[in-house]
């Protein structure tokens, strides 16, 4: 018998971002904040709210270049407390400026990508790895699907963010496959009702396939010079 999956989320999973600004250490700095509701799970690799579980919202904030704080995750914290959102929540900081996002829709699948690529290489390249976090660059992408998917699902859906990334970076004419800071974010439908979730996000499942070419566009249409 084949599985029942839950149809769409009624509405947008991802509603235009709260656009906020705050001056900090003498400079004008901008983040984006959303605050979507209840029945949302998500999957991170951010510093604030990273791993998987039920999130509130979601804060993509602009640092200072030469960022030297040691505390992102409470920094993270209090800005997202001042700005008002409550429970818990997914925080992700950048060097570039959030204003300048890209945003891309395709069948569902809503992506909002922000891009400063100035501190950029490839992955796998030789030297030992830093072991303090690298100065903030940051290609911060949040994503949100209408439906369920499984914990396996959502990893996978992170790893299908990365490719559709790299793809619109070498696209771009850019020599390389990220920053070292890049971070994602992706929220999907919480399970419920007896019904079962997705278990597939790869690049050539159904949803996986929408979510590829909506993170191409947005990071496409985020990066400096070619939005």
């Amino acid at each position: 018998m084949p599985a029942v999956l839950p149809p769409p989320r009624t509405g947008s999973g991802l509603p235009h971002p709260e656009r906020l600004t705050r001056t900090e250490d003498g400079e004008r700095l901008h983040a984006l904040l959303w605050r979507p509701g209840p029945g949302l799970r998500m999957v991170s690799s951010a510093v604030l709210g990273g791993g998987i579980g039920e999130r509130a919202w979601v804060l993509n904030a602009q640092v200072a270049h030469g960022y030297r704080r040691t505390d992102p995750a409470r920094h993270l914290a209090g800005l997202a407390r001042a700005a008002g959102a409550r429970g818990p929540g997914v925080g992700l900081m950048t060097a570039a400026d959030v204003s300048a996002f890209g945003r891309a829709r395709d069948e569902g699948a809503e992506v909002v990508a922000t891009a400063g690529v100035s501190v950029r290489g490839w992955a796998a390249s030789p030297g030992a790895g830093a072991v303090a976090p690298a100065t903030p660059g940051t290609v911060n992408i949040v994503a949100a699907l209408p439906v369920a998917l499984t914990d396996a699902a959502l990893v996978n859906a992170v790893m299908t963010v990365t490719e559709a990334k790299v793809q619109a970076l070498l696209d771009a004419g850019l020599d390389c496959s990220g920053t070292p800071t890049d971070a994602v974010c992706v929220a999907a439908r919480t399970p419920g009702g007896g019904t079962d979730a997705h278990s597939f996000a790869g690049p050539r499942s159904e949803w996986g396939a929408r979510l590829a070419r909506a993170v191409h566009r947005a990071v496409l249409a985020a990066l400096p010079g070619t939005g």
